[in-house]
């Protein structure tokens, strides 16, 4: 199957290189002869072309991006944050998602907008997860907590939830991370400076993280059961494409959007929630935001 990637030759960032969505990705990419900068707690095998980064602490990620926009000169074409770790295994500690799955895409992000529109402007996508919306009883508080950056806030929100607290720090963490880009995307700074954001939610694709949570007795045997539509489990490399695609300039006109790979389960679970018109309660904002126009 041919893959649309960039026709143009750029650099382009990729964080959870080494496995994954993010390697299947990066390799994408590669193959198409573009110039990849892997960022991973782990090698990616591109020594030359790497950056070993523990994106769970403000340092290791401030040193990321660092590294990041030096080994660019400045210059990025785009980025694909899919860095991320899973309510189980390594993986499970409440402070370890948070800090990785929201910090680790939104800080790095921050730090390299300018390079995203130093020259012909990027592009970046964001790999949400459908958990945003397939989870139930996510307090709004801890998603407001993350937004406001408050972590500490965020996971005292979550105290009451016993074994399933790390799930619920997962969907809370990934509910943040897609609003953060829907909230961003739409900025004079993002948007108006030619930067495209967007984000891809997948359901479940046989991952290192989805394997976690098939070899552990009890998460495994709720995986399985999972409604699919479409049946199976889906691939990191068809994951790869759609953000690929997304980097293309065919994504020039999409900005704030999180496109759901699923294979059918949220429109399951969920068929009438979306898309829905604007409730009276928000007509006043709405209404402003349509008398202040924007840029033609």
């Amino acid at each position: 199957m041919t893959a649309a990637v960039p026709a143009r030759a750029g650099t382009y960032a990729v964080t959870g290189a080494a496995s994954g969505i993010g390697q299947a990705t990066a390799e994408l990419l590669r193959a198409h002869g573009h110039t990849v900068i892997g960022v991973d707690l782990h090698t990616t095998g591109h020594p030359d072309s790497e950056v070993i980064a523990d994106l769970a602490t403000a340092e290791g990620r401030s040193a990321a991006a660092a590294q990041v926009l030096d080994r660019a000169g400045g210059d990025l074409d785009g980025a694909v944050l899919a860095a991320g770790v899973g309510p189980v295994g390594g993986g499970g500690h409440p402070r370890l998602i948070a800090e990785v799955n929201y910090c680790g895409a939104v800080e790095l992000l921050e730090q390299w907008r300018p390079a995203l529109a130093a020259g012909r402007p990027g592009k970046a996508v964001v790999v949400s997860s459908n958990s945003t919306t397939t989870t139930p009883l996510v307090p709004a508080r801890s998603v407001r907590a993350l937004l406001a950056g408050d972590v500490e806030k965020s996971l005292r929100a979550t105290r009451l939830f016993g074994p399933g607290r790390p799930a619920i720090v997962y969907a809370a963490s990934k509910i943040a991370l897609s609003r953060w880009v829907r909230r961003t995307a739409v900025l004079p700074l993002w948007a108006g400076e030619g930067i495209r954001l967007n984000a891809v939610a997948p359901g479940a694709v046989l991952t290192p993280l989805l394997q976690q949570q098939l070899d552990n007795p009890l998460e495994g045997k709720a995986v399985r059961k999972f409604p699919i539509p479409v049946g199976g489990f889906g691939e990191p490399g068809a994951l790869a494409r759609w953000a690929c695609f997304m980097l293309t300039d065919a994504a020039d006109f999409q900005c704030g959007s999180i496109v759901f790979v699923d294979g059918g389960t949220d429109a399951l679970i969920r068929p009438d929630e979306w898309p829905r018109s604007v409730p009276a309660r928000r007509l006043p904002g709405y209404l402003r935001t349509f008398l202040r126009g924007g840029p033609r």
